[in-house]
């Protein structure tokens, strides 16, 4: 029975420590607030400061966008305008549909192949700002995102990306200088997470969208890489949700947007906002399961000792000379034998 149970319980310890090796990094990301790189509200100056003009200024003063054509829609203009007009002296780059794959069949033609396949055009949408930031640096927005104020103080930061909620960080306003680490790293990584998780929500945000990009960016931070802010620095800042858009002197203001979520994204953001709770039932589901495992061990060795005893004990009865006869006589000798 010893031996059972030590069988027993390192099978089931082999199989929590596989399934916690796997899910490893999206646990850390439930206690990670990213605060030991967070932009804080200090180094900022305020809006037309002249402490700004003091300022090393790393990331080139591009603003990447991305749609499928020039015809942004009436909901998103107001938002794309307010970028443009505070920043006249910003490049602004629009990446449709046919510049996005023009650029990267020219420059990463060993990524086509995934990006002419993504089930999902968003997932074209997403990567495609990754490799624009890695390849000319600049700030990434998302069209749902308007600018409150000139974002010059985040390109003294080589690269930045911001805090969301309730973990990790998302990809819809970044900043970089060309050949950041963090951002090379994005894009390389972008081929091995090319999977379909099913939920077309799941897919796009673990292939290509922030929850992908937050699993790098912890397993970046654990590299050794995320250090050094100068020009030739590895560290990546973090935007916090105040510095974000919370507040009249914040650099962004959201407006409508999350075009391309389905209805499984119901289920999704239910989920994330009582995930304390499906945390304590997976917990006790669990621990189900496993006194369910060890009720049917336990039957497994029962039986298998029964029929050794009933085995064992029905060659010593050959042996001696005893068979069952049936009926209410039960055994009886049938063969007798000298010993």
């Amino acid at each position: 029975m010893r031996r059972s149970l030590a069988i027993f319980l390192t099978v089931t310890g082999v199989i929590i420590i596989f399934l916690i090796h796997s899910v490893y990094t999206l646990l850390t990301l439930l206690v990670e607030d990213g605060s030991a790189d967070a932009i804080h509200s200090a180094e900022i100056p305020a809006p037309n400061s002249p402490l700004i003009d003091n300022m090393a200024q790393y990331i080139p003063k591009i603003i990447h966008q991305t749609y499928i054509n020039e015809s942004v829609p009436e909901i998103w203009r107001e938002a794309q305008r307010s970028c443009i007009d505070l920043h006249e002296d910003y490049e602004y780059k629009m990446w449709t549909d046919a510049k996005s794959r023009e650029l990267i069949a020219t420059e990463y033609p060993w990524f086509l192949n995934t990006f002419d396949n993504y089930s999902q055009p968003i997932q074209r949408a997403d990567a495609i700002r990754y490799f624009v930031l890695a390849h000319f640096g600049g700030i990434y927005i998302d069209l749902d995102d308007g600018c409150n104020r000139r974002l010059d103080p985040l390109l003294s930061y080589p690269a930045w990306v911001r805090r969301t909620a309730p973990t990790g960080i998302s990809n819809d306003a970044m900043g970089s200088i060309p050949q950041h680490p963090f951002f090379l790293t994005v894009t390389d990584s972008l081929r091995d997470y090319d999977k379909n998780w099913r939920l077309p929500y799941i897919t796009v945000m673990y292939s290509t969208g922030p929850l992908f990009l937050s699993v790098i960016w912890k397993k970046y931070m654990s590299s050794g890489f995320n250090i050094g802010d100068g020009a030739g620095g590895g560290r990546v800042r973090i935007l916090m949700m105040d510095e974000y858009n919370r507040y009249p002197w914040s650099f962004f203001s959201h407006h409508q947007g999350s075009s391309w979520h389905g209805k499984d994204a119901r289920l999704i953001f239910w989920m994330g906002s009582h995930w304390m709770m499906l945390t304590v039932m997976g917990f006790l589901l669990a621990g189900v399961v496993g006194i369910g495992l060890w009720w049917v061990w336990g039957r497994m060795l029962l039986l298998g000792q029964r029929r050794t005893k009933r085995r064992d004990g029905g060659l010593w009865e050959r042996a001696m000379g005893w068979g069952w006869r049936g009926g209410k006589g039960g055994y009886e000798l049938t063969e007798r034998r000298e010993v």
